[in-house]
């Protein structure tokens, strides 16, 4: 999006923007259903996830009313104020945090978010126990929902338990172990987020073999969050749970600075 239409999206009328978010979502919601169909499943199988990072909390107010209950951030310092302004707006909301955690950041997303989908280490797997442990205790619902993070091609910039030691499979399942054994924490499954330079098919065959390989172990662990705007149809094909989508909801998004 070029700075002039940017501008453009911002001076639009609450209304006028409700109406864009509502046809936005409306498409969204045909291409999963498309995708639903053509994989052999269901719509209903297939949450939808909006991703709102760099958005303001109106627009999180219009999906509310629009339906949407889920809806994810990357990054705590944005994501914290704004769950607390919609929920004083009285929004009933499950916040997803999908960014890359830092350990130092755990305590403030246990204190709002209904699942961690990038839990990709075995200290930040104790490190989230304990956040959540203590939200339990502030009145919290517990436990917090986990997902394992993994690199689908080994990039340890990116996150994810792949990244770890010469044996992926065991690294990835080390870390399940870890979010499994704590009380305060629910492992529900996998999330990963396709290479650019890997063919969508190639990369979401992969995440469905790593989900397979901890439900073995972990029977209802049976989310796999994956997929994005431009890739949730190969994403649904490979059995996504959840589907994260932002730009196809709420157009294209300023740079993060």
């Amino acid at each position: 999006m070029t700075g002039a239409s940017f501008v453009r999206r911002l001076i639009l009328t609450d209304e006028q923007r409700r109406e864009q978010i509502a046809a936005n979502l409306a498409a969204v919601r045909e291409r999963i259903a498309a995708a639903a169909a053509r994989a052999g499943r269901a719509p209903g199988e297939i949450t939808l996830v909006a991703v709102t990072k760099t958005y303001p909390a109106s627009d999180v107010l219009h999906l509310a009313a629009l339906g949407v209950a889920d809806v994810g951030e990357n990054r705590d310092q944005e994501a914290a104020p704004k769950a607390a302004e919609t929920a004083a707006a009285g929004a009933d909301l499950r916040w997803h945090f999908i960014g890359q955690l830092q350990r130092n950041k755990a305590r403030s997303v246990a204190s709002y978010a209904a699942m961690v989908h990038s839990v990709d280490s075995v200290r930040l797997a104790t490190a989230l126990g304990a956040a959540a442990a203590r939200a339990a205790g502030e009145g919290r619902p517990a436990p917090l929902d986990a997902l394992v993070q993994l690199s689908v091609d080994g990039d340890a910039e990116r996150g994810g338990a792949l990244a770890l030691g010469d044996d992926p499979d065991r690294a990835l399942l080390r870390v399940a172990e870890a979010v499994a054994a704590s009380p305060a924490l629910r492992l529900r499954g996998v999330m990963a987020v396709a290479p650019l330079d890997w063919a969508p098919e190639r990369a979401f065959a992969e995440v469905a073999r790593c989900a397979a390989l901890i439900r073995a172990a972990h029977p209802d662990a049976t989310v796999v969050s994956a997929g994005m705007s431009d890739d949730l149809d190969e994403a649904v094909a490979c059995g996504a749970t959840h589907v994260r989508i932002g730009s196809a909801l709420l157009g294209m998004r300023p740079p993060l600075r």
